[in-house]
């Protein structure tokens, strides 16, 4: 799971209204689909049948990143939206993931990515229970037995980088920025080959506003996968933040380019690059493109009045 330094949904969102996700798979295969929240700790997965369908239940409304992997052909994920204005009357959100010109990550990469560290091999049994126990309670939105699951994980196998980038989402989702950085360096450590969270941590030193280091490993994320989404955002951001507005908007358009409604709002700073050039017209057209992916965004309204004020 990897996650930016998110544009948070504001609390006002009615949370207790629930979403049933209906998806497709094209051309027709039989996939794991996995489903991470966006903007807060939720896991849950499940296999598509021999047609490409497959469908997840009783969702709150908010962001998600949904990964499909098909064997033989690679892996991808996408971001999504569920709530009200993408529902149907019955409350069902469907998604057709047309993967017949989509970057999959190829098998031999994923062939690579796989290949097992000697740390990995000593990862006790009872610790990749706990772990996957962890996974468990977060489909339940239990984060608290969770976070209890994977720090016994840590314990028991303090090399298990996975669990140590798990918590570090967590505490990132939960607003807690240094403990999610000690948690990502961590993860880091016990293995510097894992993508999740060098890209995870070049996320959270943003937040902490430590943009030159941030930078380092924003940069190393997208050399290392130039295709990934939040890779591409995080280091338009940065170079934003950091002034350079030219290679800001180049890696934001990317991203956009990769995945339009991705959690990290790419169009938003796209926005600001184009006011501080003065471009009120392409600003404008950069808000209408975020609200055509997230129409149940809170300052909705407000935002349409201001793209009516840029276009004057």
């Amino acid at each position: 799971m990897v996650f930016l330094i998110g544009l948070l949904l504001a609390a006002g969102r009615a949370e207790e209204v629930r979403f049933d996700l209906a998806g497709q798979i094209t051309p027709e295969a039989r996939a794991s689909i996995s489903l991470h929240g966006a903007t807060s700790p939720f896991s849950v997965s499940t296999l598509s049948d021999s047609r490409g369908r497959f469908q997840f239940r009783k969702l709150l409304a908010g962001a998600y990143t949904i990964g499909v992997f098909i064997p033989g052909r690679g892996e991808t994920s996408r971001t999504i939206e569920v709530g009200p204005s993408v529902a149907d009357a019955k409350g069902r959100v469907t998604v057709n993931l047309d993967l017949r010109d989509s970057k999959l990550l190829s098998t031999e990469a994923l062939r690579r990515r796989s290949l097992i560290s000697a740390n990995e091999l000593k990862i006790s049994d009872r610790a990749r229970k706990e772990y996957a126990e962890a996974q468990k309670c977060l489909s339940r939105r239990d984060v608290p037995g969770a976070v209890a699951r994977l720090e016994q994980a840590v314990k028991l196998a303090p090399q298990f980088s996975a669990a140590w980038n798990n918590l570090g989402t967590i505490a990132y989702q939960s607003g807690d920025y240094a403990r999610a950085e000690r948690h990502f360096r961590e993860a880091l450590e016990q293995d510097p080959e894992a993508f999740a969270p060098l890209v995870n941590l070049g996320g959270v030193l943003l937040n902490l506003d430590k943009l030159e280091e941030g930078l380092k490993y924003n940069l190393y994320a997208v050399l290392t996968r130039p295709q990934d989404a939040l890779a591409n955002s995080q280091l338009g951001m940065n170079y934003f933040a950091l002034g350079d507005l030219e290679r800001g908007q180049k890696y934001l358009t990317v991203a956009k380019q990769i995945d339009p409604a991705h959690f990290s709002h790419p169009q938003l700073t796209l926005a600001e690059i184009h006011l501080r050039k003065g471009n009120r017209g392409a600003a404008a057209d950069e808000l209408e493109d975020f609200l055509k992916y997230h129409p149940d965004w809170p300052q909705a309204a407000k935002m349409r009045e201001g793209i009516e004020k840029l276009r004057r």
